[in-house]
């Protein structure tokens, strides 16, 4: 399975520029069956990475533009009467698909992105009493700009917590950006990109790295690391089991791009920035990236 993971770095590279990492963790977030979270500043590239993602993949993909217009059934479908019937059908909203986009997600209203909730966690929508399964697998990304609040909502800790990654871009070096104007110079096309993976062997791929050995030892230190966000002064509300969960299967995740069958404790200190801080709430101010510095300088390295 090396050979198709490679094209689909290699697809990813020739529209995004000098952007290995964010490739890497995006990677990292579809092996390990958790959604993403894009938080940056306009025109870095948050929905180009998402839509080259999307063309690479072999399924089908749904963006939505949140704005404070936009209806829960806008999202998931609702029941429309059918006068031949006589009765109710199902008419499926953009949710129903393999990848979802959903841009700028934080100007959706509370009660628009709280019918993702059952969406990202169990992957179903629930209309009138009738459970209606999302097609496997699924993946949702999401952006939203940090810096522009008016006429935004605040996503709910709920919300942020069934993110299992939540990472930036950055700007581009001079290098990188003189490389990224000679691309779209040459008339750069990301509806050129062809699918690389199947959604079987996506599938295939996930039950993979579920193979990935942890170790108890750091299966203690990952412990270590959450409970101690707990009991920080600093910390209001610490990381959630579900976050526990998710930092050891992004390691996994990690591990098995790296081509090992086992996960190490860089694994665990590289990705715990982008899968634990924006599930803290913290005291006095402070950005959860520095609380997250922070205890993996405390803890303890197996």
């Amino acid at each position: 399975m090396r050979e198709p993971l490679q094209r689909l770095v290699n697809n990813l590279r020739q529209v995004m520029v000098g952007k290995e990492a964010a490739i890497e963790l995006m990677l990292v977030g579809v092996l390990a069956g958790g959604h993403v979270l894009l938080e940056d500043v306009p025109g870095v590239g948050k929905t180009l990475l998402a839509k080259a993602l999307a063309r690479s993949l072999a399924g089908t993909f749904q963006r939505i533009q949140a704005t404070p217009d936009l209806l829960p059934t806008d999202l998931s479908g609702t029941n429309i009467w059918n006068p031949k019937t006589a009765e109710f059908e199902f008419r499926p909203g953009p949710v129903f698909c393999n990848i979802l986009l959903a841009d700028e997600i934080n100007r959706a209203t509370p009660r628009t992105q709280s019918a993702l909730l059952e969406v990202m966690e169990e992957y179903q929508v629930t209309i009138d009493g009738v459970t209606h399964p999302l097609p496997q697998p699924f993946f949702v990304i999401a952006t939203q700009n940090p810096v522009e609040y008016q006429g935004t909502f605040p996503l709910p800790e709920a919300q942020l917590d069934r993110f299992a990654l939540c990472f930036s871009l950055g700007y581009p070096t001079e290098e990188e950006e003189l490389q990224m104007l000679q691309r779209v110079q040459g008339g750069l096309d990301i509806n050129q990109l062809e699918p690389c993976l199947s959604l079987a062997e996506i599938q295939q791929l996930r039950q993979q790295v579920l193979q990935v050995r942890v170790e108890s030892v750091l299966q203690k230190y990952i412990l270590a690391l959450v409970r101690a966000s707990r009991e920080s002064d600093r910390i209001t509300l610490g990381v959630s089991p579900r976050g526990t969960v998710m930092l050891q299967r992004t390691a996994q995740a990690l591990a098995f791009l790296n081509g090992r069958d086992y996960v190490l404790p860089d694994d665990v200190k590289q990705l715990a920035p982008h899968v634990l801080a924006h599930r803290l709430i913290t005291a006095a101010g402070r950005s959860g990236r520095a609380c997250v510095a922070e205890l993996l300088e405390m803890v303890a390295v197996p």
